[in-house]
């Protein structure tokens, strides 16, 4: 029985030790798995973070493309525009060398008129055989005179009478002005429109559209009239003409 005992106890002795290795193996092997995951989950963090770079990296490249061609397109912006500063210069200067001619030419019908008016006789009619220059004056002066009929009936026969004269682009616009002004509005309209088929640039062309709008509006075509004023402004923008159409729509400069 002692004998029993005494066995018993040194079995118990020896396998305490091997328990308690079993133990430190479990715990090494767990530290082991936890250490495992930290390393995949850094892993798995940078490569995160590496393709976060590159897409990163991606858009910067496309970026930098989009800056390299916005400015390609800003130097080609420019360029336009220093073009477009030129054209419209010499279209000005253009166009006042123009204004100034049709000025002094109204100028010197002024003049002439007052000339014919002293040195035509009291009985003399449409039909008298006076020169070119003369019956422009004539037809001028009964228009400056309010007599917005007569100068009209004068300026029809001045364009039958002469119709190479040098005088035609003024004459049909004076007819059309007189037209206008007795409120023969579609007679004045057939007037300005022929005026412009035929001399389709000339220094008074803004003017020309302005009473074209003018006619359009005492016919009651308003949305045609409206139309008219917008392209003289989008055309002509610095003409008194534009300026005029501007005070029509109710907008400023």
């Amino acid at each position: 029985m002692l004998m029993h005992r005494a066995l018993l106890l040194l079995g118990l002795c020896l396998a305490i030790p091997a328990n308690a290795g079993i133990l430190e193996d479990d715990k090494a092997r767990q530290q082991i798995k936890e250490l495992e995951a930290r390393v995949q989950k850094l892993q798995d963090s940078v490569q995160q973070q590496t393709r976060s770079m590159l897409d990163l990296q991606s858009q910067i490249d496309a970026l930098n493309t989009d800056i390299r061609k916005l400015r390609g397109q800003n130097e080609e912006t420019a360029h336009g525009l220093q073009e477009a500063e030129k054209r419209q210069k010499d279209f000005y200067v253009d166009l006042d060398t123009r204004v100034r001619h049709f000025e002094s030419e109204e100028q010197a019908a002024k003049v002439a008129a007052a000339s014919a008016a002293k040195s035509t006789p009291a009985h003399a009619n449409a039909s008298s055989p006076v020169s070119e220059d003369h019956a422009f004056a004539r037809a001028y002066g009964l228009f400056e005179a309010g007599k917005h009929a007569d100068a009209a009936k004068a300026f029809q026969e001045f364009l039958k009478k002469f119709p190479d004269s040098i005088h035609i682009p003024n004459a049909t616009y004076y007819l059309g002005n007189a037209q206008y002004a007795i409120r023969n509005y579609r007679a004045a309209l057939d007037t300005y429109e022929g005026l412009l088929k035929v001399y389709p640039d000339t220094p008074i062309t803004p003017d020309v559209l302005f009473k074209i709008a003018e006619c359009l509006h005492g016919l009651k075509h308003n949305a045609s009239s409206l139309k008219v004023y917008k392209k003289i402004i989008a055309k002509y923008p610095s003409s008194k003409a534009a300026a005029k159409a501007r005070k029509r729509l109710g907008v400023k400069k």
